[in-house]
């Protein structure tokens, strides 16, 4: 099962939740959803309203994004929770070193 997202929507894989930090340290007590994830898919593009055009999206498929904690909506596809969201909702893309 594939999702295309409409208009200026992106689908988000998020990142596995942390239980130990990168020095070993294991975190004790409730998980939180991570704000990061890599994007799977991209709508079209923001419809622009003067001439009924699209602007192109910023984010493509294969970036690693952040976002707010409580952005998007999570939806489950093919039997994995996937996070829909705003390209507006994207706070920025993790650029590697």
């Amino acid at each position: 099962m594939k999702i295309q997202p409409l208009y200026d929507r992106v689908v988000v894989r998020r990142d596995e939740a942390r239980t130990q930090t990168e020095s070993g340290i294991i975190l004790p007590g409730k998980e939180e959803a991570p704000q990061e994830g890599e994007v799977v898919a991209v709508g079209e593009g923001m419809p622009i309203e003067d001439n009924g055009g699209l602007r192109p999206l910023l984010t493509k498929q294969g970036d690693r994004v952040l976002f707010g904690r409580y952005a998007g909506t999570p939806v489950e596809v093919g039997g994995e929770e996937l996070l829909i969201l705003r390209e507006d909702d994207i706070l920025g893309i993790i650029q590697k070193d």
